[in-house]
């Protein structure tokens, strides 16, 4: 066995409320999204779990969930890496929209396509598909977090829905397929063991994630 890796996608945002594409967008937390911070950092604690160093996004409503998290455990000091390779990916001109509205327009499967596939980007010319996001996401994972977890720490992963997918798509030994049908709750942390050779020996999901925006 080697380190532990903790995945929690930010808590409820005032876009995700009003059921619009963020994307790179920086809206703030909810209410309900401070409240799913806090809890997971909470729930973290009643684990006694304590981190080596964390990474997010340098987008607010992920750079505050981690913030929530590391005050619950106390460790508010904790070394925090910001980096935009973490953030959510780029949904294009999609972005600002809200989401029934799409549908109106492009109709329900479009959308879903957009939304959820692998390989097919949102309209627009910086709209990232899942594969795109994965691109930026995955070498910055392999170069700046799984080498600290291979040296045994645990390490505080909090950032966003895609990115976060396209890392557990890896993990998970997923295929383009099966990726389609996987959402993430806002503030369930998922914790990962992983052995010497980065493969994942266990995961434990802490929360229900049916509860996915």
């Amino acid at each position: 066995m080697s380190g532990t890796l903790v995945l929690v996608r930010h808590g409820q945002s005032e876009w995700n409320k009003k059921n619009l594409f963020t994307g790179w967008k920086d809206p703030d937390l909810t209410e309900q999204g401070v409240t799913e911070a806090i809890d997971a950092g909470r729930i973290l604690a009643e684990r006694g779990m304590k981190f080596d160093i964390a990474f997010t996004s340098v987008l607010q409503r992920a750079e505050k969930t981690c913030r929530h998290i590391l005050d619950g455990v106390g460790q508010s000091d904790l070394e925090t890496i910001h980096d935009q390779a973490l953030n959510e990916r780029n949904y294009g001109d999609l972005a600002g929209l809200n989401k029934d509205d799409a549908r109106k327009k492009w109709g329900e499967e479009q959308v879903h396509i957009w939304r959820r596939s692998y390989d097919t980007p949102p309209p627009g010319d910086e709209g990232e598909s899942l594969r795109d996001t994965g691109a930026r996401v995955w070498p910055y994972y392999m170069t700046e977090v799984l080498p600290r977890v291979l040296s045994g720490k645990t390490v505080l992963v909090a950032a966003h829905g895609n990115s976060l997918r396209s890392l557990v798509m890896v993990l998970d030994r997923m295929t383009s397929k099966t990726i389609t049908k996987l959402n993430l709750g806002t503030g369930i942390p998922m914790i990962y063991q992983l052995n010497a050779d980065s493969a994942v020996a266990s995961k434990e999901v802490l929360g229900d994630m049916s509860a996915a925006h």
